[in-house]
This record gives structure tokens, C-alpha cells and sequence, in this order.
């Protein structure tokens, strides 16, 4: 199926015209999500994201526009100011907005384009962690979908703890520190009679901000929920989203091995497509709902080329700030000094 801009002038993206913060303000309209990657069916839905630029009433009064989000249609408009934070973070979400192909620009004004050309200021070695961190997670997900339905009771339990680990030490860097001992985990004997075994946790902080302290316990506790969603599942069904996830995962690498390579944002994966599609078309999947060894051959070798490319990188360590603000400012300044509303 082929998507073209002139789904634009159908009346569920009268929006676009009408929304006191789009309009003539957006400057950047993309075709995203599968169509974007070039690994749509007939059952893919059509995703637009975007940047609008702010009014003079935003940039001098009490504007506060960030971003329009339009459930129906699937579609996501950013502020230049928000968008220009993701970007700096080297967000995949985001990053993959100033790669698409030249037909997946729906709307490209001069402001569009300029943001294009000058899309280097926004890569850096962040995007070890961005794209390796969604990829990582996809790769758990995957993994806590396929120990849901083929391990025991413990062993599962043992793959939840793992995960909860792992979580557990990416915690230390996001919130107030906790030393090694403060907070522990371990499984054993299950208290819980429906249980084998179980995950305890031991907590000794002192003086320990209570709203860090909550959101530790949140994230752990998503963790688990996370994966406990998995046993109530359509199995058919799921395994169409499975698939899809497992398509993701891998293009994920793709995409951030390139990127660290070569320091381009290749967003449609034409040359990888008929791998895309046979992941995503079940070809590694057995008819037990488990996926072949060579599957996570593939992932283990991509996993080691991300590793090898952010060794080797020549990106810099952080984006070009100084080059971001003034791209930003001028933007800005034309929009007071011509009036715009």
C-alpha cells in the first residue's frame, strides 16, 4: 500500500488547518512507523509526525505549546523547542524524523529543510544509549514474551529477577544515588502459596528523598507488571505483534549501527527489507509460538557490531550546542520580527 500526501486533504486531517498551533506553522511533515521504514502491510496504519514553530504569541506571551498529539490519525506535531530536545538526546523516535526519503515529507517548508541539512548538530555519542536502550528493551520484552509460555514457574521467576537487576542498576544513575547494599534483591522460597519461588527485596536507606524512593519502587514494580500482562494473552494475535516487535528490535540495530558508522539517519531500510519482512511475516518464529536459534544468532552478531560501532565511533561525545541555540534563535527572531501570530 502506498501512502501519499494527498491523504493530507481528507476531512480526519482537517485538523492540520484548523489547530490554532498548526497550520501555516508547521514546517516539517513526515511519514513514519512502518510506511516510513518500509515494512508495511495491509494491516499497517499510517503515522505522521512533525514540528510546528511556535506563534509570537508562544515565543512573548503565555504560549505554551509543545506538542499536539491526535489519537485517530496517529499523529504527533512537535514544537521546535521540543523537538529540538528529543533530537539532542538522539531519540529514535525522533531521530528517524530527519531521515526519511524525500517522498515521506509530506510538508517541507524552507525552515523544514534547513532543520534537515543541518541534522549533524544533533548526533553524538548519545546515541549509544538511546538506540541501545530501546533496543535492549525490546529484546527483554521479546524474551519475557517467549519465558511466559515455555518456562516453569521458577524459571520465570528467574527471568523477572534478572530483569529486575538490570533495572535495578540503571536506577543508580537516574535518581538520588543509593549504595551498593541499600536496596537488594533475591529470590527464594515462595512466601505467596500460588508461587515456587518468589522475589524478595531488602531496603536500608536513610534519609532518602520519599518521591525518588516512589519512582524506584514504580519502575521496579512496571517491571513486573510488565511481564505478568503476558500471561492473559490471544495467542494468535500476539504472535502478529510479536513478530512486528521482533521486526523493530532488529531494524533498531540497523538503524544505530549506520548511524554510528557512517553518522547518517537511514530511516527506510530498503536494503534490509526482506529481512524486516521475513522477521516480521513469522519465518523465524516455530509453530510453538518459539523463535529459531538463528534468530538470536542475528541478534547476538548485531548486538556485537552496535557494541563495535560505538567503540569506534568518530561521532562527538555531546551534540553542538552552541550550533543548536543559534539555529534556534534565528528561527525564533524571524518570527518576531515579521509578526507572525
Amino acid at each position: 500500500m502506498t501512502v501519499s500526501k494527498e491523504i493530507l486533504n481528507s476531512p480526519e486531517y482537517d485538523f492540520l488547518k484548523s489547530n490554532e498551533h498548526l497550520g501555516d506553522n508547521i514546517i516539517l511533515l513526515g511519514l513514519t512507523g512502518s510506511h516510513g521504514y518500509g515494512t508495511a502491510n495491509e494491516n499497517s496504519d499510517v503515522d505522521l509526525r512533525g514540528v510546528a514553530l511556535p506563534s509570537k504569541r508562544d515565543l512573548l506571551g503565555f504560549g505554551d505549546f509543545e506538542q499536539f498529539t491526535e489519537v485517530e490519525t496517529d499523529t504527533v506535531i512537535y514544537s521546535l523547542k521540543r523537538i529540538v530536545q528529543l533530537l539532542q538526546r538522539c531519540n529514535p523516535n525522533t531521530i528517524e524524523l530527519l531521515g526519511l526519503k524525500p517522498e515521506h515529507y509530506f510538508i517541507l517548508k524552507p525552515q523544514g529543510r534547513a532543520l534537515l541539512d543541518n541534522h549533524r548538530m544533533f548526533l553524538s555519542k548519545r546515541a549509544i544509549n538511546a538506540f541501545g536502550d530501546y533496543a535492549n528493551d525490546q529484546l527483554r520484552r521479546l524474551q519475557n514474551a517467549l519465558a511466559r509460555d515455555h518456562l516453569s514457574q521458577s524459571d520465570k521467576e528467574d527471568h523477572i529477577f534478572n530483569s529486575l537487576q538490570k533495572s535495578l542498576r540503571n536506577l543508580k544513575d537516574k535518581y538520588t544515588y543509593f549504595d551498593n547494599g541499600s536496596i537488594v534483591l533475591s529470590k527464594g522460597q515462595a512466601i505467596n502459596p500460588e508461587l515456587d519461588s518468589e522475589i524478595f527485596i531488602d531496603v536500608n536507606l536513610e534519609h532518602y528523598p520519599i518521591r525518588d524512593y516512589k519512582n524506584i519502587l514504580s519502575e521496579l514494580e512496571y517491571v513486573v507488571r510488565n511481564y505478568d500482562k503476558l500471561q492473559h494473552r490471544n495467542r494468535k494475535k500476539d504472535d502478529l505483534h510479536l513478530n512486528k516487535h521482533s521486526m523493530h528490535l532488529v531494524r533498531l540495530f540497523l538503524m544505530g549501527i549506520d548511524l554510528l558508522e557512517t553518522e547518517k539517519i537511514i530511516t527506510c531500510r530498503e536494503q534490509d527489507h526482506d529481512l524486516l519482512m521475513q522477521i516480521r511475516n513469522g519465518y523465524f518464529q516455530n509453530e510453538d509460538g518459539s523463535y529459531k536459534s538463528e534468530f538470536f544468532d542475528l541478534v547476538n552478531d548485531l548486538e556485537s557490531r552496535f557494541q563495535y560501532a560505538a567503540e569506534h565511533t568518530s561521532l562527538p561525545d555531546e551534540p553542538d550546542r552552541n550550533r543548536i541555540e543559534e539555529f534556534v534563535i534565528s528561527l525564533n527572531e524571524e518570527i518576531v520580527l515579521n509578526g507572525k501570530q
